[in-house]
């Protein structure tokens, strides 16, 4: 276990450090390993953090494949993208120093970065931007951010526990809260053994929830153990058919789906009348067939969810703090092994997050 401060000596920081570079749009061979990258120094506002580790996420792939821009031009919310960029949205670590003007009473907090870096309107994200993606991230040994965004935390879990919270959890949060789950309703959980997936199981049943999850067959175990009485294989066909076998009732509050493609019409069944659904992903394919005629003759709402709020990062902070959250880590690669890690993230073969580690500084 980490101690949760680490005063640190500033004046004895590297001129330089160790980190990934991403250097273009395409394949893991854009991933390279350097040794001399130059020390990051906070500007006005910002802290500079030693990154204990920092997880992976669905963001690190899609950026790298150009998956967000029409074609390879683009990346996070169809923004510009600049080359090379040091990735990685879940840093963990120890403030080990501040801006000239900043509070020294930071320095030795041990922090989670919220990655989001917000443009006024906390709430509806407009115009926002992601650590990682529009600044250099956590894929290295030290990273700045906003002294806002590097939020205190005290908690007997690892570094590498610790970077599986944010980005998902968040995300979740703000799914859960954008979809009004109340104690009591029902929601249908998609994908619910990945790292949003997990999160959305996990803070639904802390509302009072009832949760029903679906999952792949190898991983229903997993997430029975999180407290859920009734897990669904993805294999085993129609969801509504399977429940009605079960003896289960089909009619949900809520679906949250982070997976997409062909399943979202069964799902979109399973919602009663004024039922809600909200999706923050599209693994499974971005491009979908519905019955228009559902949502209208149903009356449900469609939520759409990026990310998460300020709000939302807090609120993930303080479940942690009080012990109501579990950690769900699939494993960690040293950061010298991007290239690995972000290999064995693509094949979907985990319950929960992978983190790297990079070299002690």
């Amino acid at each position: 276990m980490r101690p949760t401060d680490e005063p640190t000596n500033n004046d004895r920081l590297p001129s330089r450090m160790q980190a990934v570079h991403l250097t273009g749009y395409g394949g893991l061979d854009r991933l390279r390993w350097t040794e001399e990258v130059p020390l990051p120094v906070p500007q006005a506002g910002e802290v500079l953090i030693r990154v204990g580790a920092c997880g992976v996420n669905n963001t690190d792939l899609w950026t790298r494949e150009g998956a967000y821009g029409h074609g390879y031009e683009a990346a996070w919310m169809g923004q510009a993208f600049h080359f090379p960029r040091i990735q990685g949205l879940d840093a963990v670590g120890h403030i080990v120093a501040v801006a000239e003007a900043g509070d020294p009473a930071r320095i030795g907090q041990r922090v989670v970065v919220n990655p989001c870096l917000y443009a006024g309107d906390h709430d509806g994200l407009q115009g926002l931007q992601v650590v990682g993606s529009e600044r250099d991230g956590g894929f290295a040994q030290y990273l700045c951010v906003p002294s806002a965004n590097a939020l205190p935390i005290r908690s007997a879990y690892s570094d590498a526990e610790l970077a599986t919270f944010m980005t998902p959890y968040m995300t979740a949060e703000h799914m859960l809260r954008r979809a009004g789950l109340r104690a009591g309703e029902r929601i249908f959980i998609t994908g619910a053994s990945g790292g949003v997936g997990s999160a959305l199981v996990q803070l639904a049943l802390l509302r009072g929830a009832e949760v029903v999850a679906l999952s792949s067959r190898a991983k229903v175990g997993a997430i029975q153990a999180l407290g859920v009485a009734t897990v669904l294989a993805r294999e085993d066909g129609h969801p509504k058919a399977r429940l009605q076998n079960l003896g289960v009732p089909t009619a949900f509050d809520v679906v949250a789906d982070i997976v997409g493609g062909e399943q979202v019409a069964s799902c979109l069944d399973l919602l009663r009348v004024g039922g809600r659904y909200v999706t923050a992903g599209a693994v499974a394919g971005a491009v979908v067939s519905v019955d228009w005629r559902q949502l209208y003759l149903k009356q449900l709402s469609l939520l759409g969810v990026t990310m998460g709020t300020a709000a939302d990062a807090q609120t993930i902070v303080q479940h942690i703090e009080a012990g109501r959250l579990r950690p769900l880590l699939a494993g960690t690669f040293d950061l010298q092994d991007m290239a690995q890690a972000q290999e064995v993230f693509a094949q979907r073969r985990h319950v929960g997050s992978w983190v790297v580690l990079p070299p002690s500084a």
